[in-house]
């Protein structure tokens, strides 16, 4: 079969992307290894972790918070293998969502292996094998959890998140190896479900990428879940056993080895670049130091006509990050002149309460040398929180000293995730901290804290 373009992976960049290209009037083929769309976003990573972070935040809520709200609901338990279904449900109808979506724009799809015979044609290896000729060939394969040798992963006791969404069974303890997002968000489902989280990171605060005070904020919220954080530690050695996996670790710089034993382990300390089946070899695509396919600014890798888009290639792994690009790529090889501002995508933490953030950190910029100032303002401090007992939290606002530009906002809070938004669209236009502060936000909303926020840059704010 021939095609304009084949894409070789169907996760959010690889199904945006060819939906994208056949708007565009490309003749477009998506191979994909899984039996459903989506990718590792739809199937085992964003869709089925917010399912079960929603459904556990409703349990915490109905032990710590219904009866002070005035909801007598007398002993709740938690059913985790119903949790799980739902969980399941939810992700069968957004892949099945995916199917629809290739068949209203006419992108054929195949269910196998697609690895480079020649720089123009992919081999399907599934039912049956096909080679697939195509103009251009784009690889979005995304990435797989990092399991190093020593960590012992053995998806029995030892699990990466993968298998942290099958388990049916609270379980009464769980160690997490990683401060970072996945980490957090399926340690944080677990421990408001009972179960006795102990998260070991190697670095001397949570959330590392992100904005330093947040880690801190993050860090104090998800205390009162009872998950015990030892920062500054490094493992050593995990052992899976058949119920249980025991743990070894230090405090950095010591040689004192602790051991801790839980009914899992969870190792969750990053992804790396999947590129393990395609064949790469075959056609002399290179890759950087960490496996990553290197591309130029049009997403092109060292091979004309072959192109790489998501968590294959370098920046964030993130799922709307790889959706911008496979747009941009798709537009781009339709002859347009389309734009990423990578500074402008957000990063999300889907803990309660959330983190998100864009734009730079104070730590880049101090780095960096540029004069800034910020404004904070508390979630506390807002009647919205109040009535809604969601009072954890702050709007972190960082300008330019000199032009008063929006450089970063920085939020952890109740809705966090949908109010980075605002930020994002005013950065899109450089609007400025007063162009923030001069919109007139809805009262009483949890908003209005990123107005006095921008207003605390100039000692302006008006309820704290």
């Amino acid at each position: 079969m021939e095609y304009d373009i084949v894409i070789i992976g169907a996760g959010p960049g690889g199904y945006v992307c060819a939906i994208r290209s056949a708007q565009l009037g490309f003749k477009t083929a998506l191979i994909d290894k899984r039996g459903t769309l989506g990718g590792t976003c739809l199937n085992v990573g964003c869709i089925p972790s917010k399912a079960l972070l929603d459904s556990s935040e409703h349990f915490h809520n109905a032990e710590t918070t219904f009866a002070e709200h005035g909801v007598k609901v007398g002993k709740v338990e938690a059913d985790l293998a119903q949790m799980i279904k739902r969980k399941d449900e939810v992700v069968a109808q957004t892949t099945g969502g995916i199917d629809f979506l290739m068949k209203k724009n006419k992108v054929e799809v195949y269910h196998g292996t697609g690895s480079f015979k020649d720089a123009t044609t992919v081999v399907v290896e599934g039912e049956k094998t096909v080679d697939l000729k195509a103009k251009k060939i784009i690889i979005a394969t995304g990435s797989e959890p990092i399991t190093p040798p020593t960590f012992g992963y053995d998806g029995n006791r030892v699990i990466t998140s993968t298998e942290a969404l099958e388990i049916t069974k609270v379980p009464k303890s769980m160690v997490v190896i990683g401060g970072g997002v996945i980490g957090l968000e399926l340690g944080s489902v677990y421990a408001r479900l009972g179960t006795q989280v102990t998260v070991i990171e190697y670095q001397d605060r949570l959330i590392p990428g992100m904005d330093k005070e947040l880690g801190k904020e993050l860090k104090k919220s998800l205390k009162k879940l009872g998950i015990d954080f030892k920062l500054s530690h490094m493992v050593t050695e995990v052992k899976g056993l058949k119920t249980k996996a025991k743990v070894s670790f230090k405090k950095r710089d010591t040689e004192d080895v602790e051991m801790i034993e839980a009914d899992y382990c969870l190792v969750a300390i990053g992804r790396k670049a999947y590129t393990g089946a395609l064949g790469l070899e075959n056609i002399g695509v290179k890759t950087d130091d960490r496996g990553r396919v290197e591309v130029d600014e049009h997403f092109q890798t060292n091979v004309p006509g072959v192109y790489a888009i998501g968590d294959v290639i370098r920046g964030a792994m993130l799922a709307h990050k790889a959706e911008e690009e496979g747009v941009v790529l798709a537009e781009y090889l339709a002859g347009q002149k389309p734009h990423i501002d990578y500074n402008l995508i957000p990063g999300v933490v889907y803990t309660w309460p959330e983190v998100s953030a864009v734009g730079q950190t104070e730590e880049q910029l101090k780095e960096a040398g540029v004069p800034y100032k910020v404004g904070k303002f508390p979630m506390r401090a807002l009647g919205r929180s109040r009535a809604s007992m969601d009072i954890d939290g702050v709007i972190k606002v960082i300008a330019h000293k000199d032009t008063d530009e929006l450089l970063g906002v920085h939020m952890i809070g109740a809705r966090a995730a949908d109010m980075i938004m605002e930020a994002v669209a005013l950065m899109e236009f450089r609007a400025s901290a007063e162009d923030m502060a001069r919109i007139c936000h809805p009262h009483p909303t949890y908003s209005e804290a990123i107005k006095e926020a921008a207003l605390a840059t100039d000692g302006r704010a008006l309820h704290n």
